[in-house]
This record gives structure tokens, C-alpha cells and sequence, in this order.
């Protein structure tokens, strides 16, 4: 059984009705792990997810809280909400939880990133990863800026290579991905028009994963979730970096 740690996949949507002089507010709240999850779990993975708000608080702040966990997954959730903490937004210092997991990966753990507007450099560089020491043990460099790539035509991931498994040369299309460059000893198992789609690496005596596409829509459309060959490539990955 390899423990999984999920963390983001979470929002807060904010409205604003405006009539004349009267302006009405109303808030919905949504979450987008739930096939993600599924998907882990049919390969024997067993999954504490942490939507954003609760990584905020709730995110491990120790390496013994860490070494609870196989691997921890960052989907979608941007480095402020791990390295801004309540402590810190007051004016005080605190644990810096991006470099504590970038040490524990050194020292044997196990970290994997998902595409998202919050991954990587994401939306306007505001996911702001590139900037912290987690940027080091992932086996791909983090662009400067927006690394978000749009394709509402459809891109399709080519397999290159991943270990162990019989999946097919063409994988069903994203509609978007972030845009990264392979590390010089990364494992490169998957591109997308040239870049890296999937690529592991291992850092110290730890590993880690760098996935471009969502796990959700809109970036991961029904055909990619849905295919048969997903589960695989999934533990595939587990088995390489657990």
C-alpha cells in the first residue's frame, strides 16, 4: 500500500450581480480530485486529500508528520498557500514548507507535481514554484512567467518510453498543459508538442514526478480520465518513485 499525501484541486468562486444601485454577492465552493483519487486508489494507493484551504493549515509542518506519507502530490495549489502561513501573514517567521519538503525528498521522500493554473510557474507566475527550494527536486526546470500552454485544438502526449508498461505510441488529447524543460538527467516518459509531459528524476535518495496536464477538466478532457490506460501509467509512476 504506498500512502499518498494530495494536496489543492480546491476553489472558492465569487459573484458579483449587479442591478442598478443594488449588488448581490454569492460564493460557491468546488473541489476536482475525486477521479484523480480513483484512479490512485484502483492501483493500491490509500489517499489523504487536503483541498486548499485545509493544506493552508493542516499541511505537514514536521519531517516525522511527512514521513507518514510514500509520496505527496502538489496539484494545483500554488506555493503561497504552503509558505504563507497564518504565523507568517501576522509578521512572525515559520517553518518554511516548501523547503522542509524539498529535504525530505533529499533524505529519501517522494514528491510528485500536477499541471494546473496553480503548478508549476502557473497563471501569471503567480503559482510561483520556480522560486522555492521544491523547484530543485523536481526533474523539470520551471519557466520564468505564465507557463501555461492552451491548446483548445487538442495536443496529444506521445509515449517515449514509460518503464514497464504497454501503453500505446498516442495517448488521448489534453487541451493544455505547462510549459517546462527536462532537467539534463531527468527521465523523460511522455512528451506534448516537444516539451515534457511526464518526466521522473531521483534527487539524494529520494525521487520525484512532474506531470504537465490537469487531473480535472477543462486541461484533462473525459477521454484522457476515462481511458483504460490511465491507471497503468499511474502505477507505473507510483512504483517508480515510491
Amino acid at each position: 500500500m504506498t500512502n499518498v499525501l494530495l494536496a489543492g484541486e480546491s476553489w472558492v468562486t465569487v459573484q458579483f450581480e449587479i442591478k442598478g444601485r443594488n449588488v448581490m454577492r454569492d460564493s460557491q465552493y468546488g473541489e476536482a480530485a475525486d477521479r484523480f483519487i480513483e484512479t490512485l486508489e484502483s492501483v493500491g494507493a490509500e489517499v489523504t486529500y487536503q483541498p486548499c484551504h485545509v493544506a493552508a493549515e493542516s499541511f505537514p509542518r514536521t519531517t516525522d508528520a511527512l514521513d507518514e506519507y510514500d509520496l505527496v502530490i502538489l496539484s494545483d495549489v500554488g506555493a503561497d498557500t504552503l509558505q504563507i502561513t497564518d504565523r507568517v501573514a501576522g509578521g512572525d517567521t515559520d517553518v518554511d514548507r516548501c523547503a522542509l519538503l524539498a529535504d525530505w525528498v533529499r533524505d529519501g521522500g517522494a514528491l510528485g507535481m500536477v499541471g494546473g493554473y496553480m503548478s508549476f510557474a502557473g497563471k501569471g507566475g503567480q503559482a510561483r514554484y520556480g522560486h522555492t527550494p521544491v523547484a530543485d527536486v523536481l526533474p523539470v526546470e520551471i519557466a520564468a512567467g505564465d507557463d501555461r500552454v492552451e491548446t483548445p485544438d487538442g495536443s496529444v502526449p506521445r509515449n517515449e518510453g514509460v518503464s514497464n508498461a504497454d501503453l500505446p505510441d498516442e495517448w488521448p488529447h489534453v487541451l493544455g498543459y505547462n510549459r517546462t524543460t527536462a532537467k539534463p538527467d531527468a527521465e523523460v516518459w511522455a512528451t506534448v508538442r516537444d516539451d515534457p509531459f511526464l518526466a521522473v528524476g531521483d534527487f539524494g535518495d529520494g525521487s520525484s514526478f512532474a506531470y504537465a496536464t490537469d487531473c480535472a477538466p477543462h486541461w484533462a478532457p473525459d477521454g484522457l480520465l476515462s481511458w483504460n490506460g490511465l491507471p497503468t501509467l499511474w502505477e507505473r509512476v507510483l512504483d517508480r518513485v515510491c
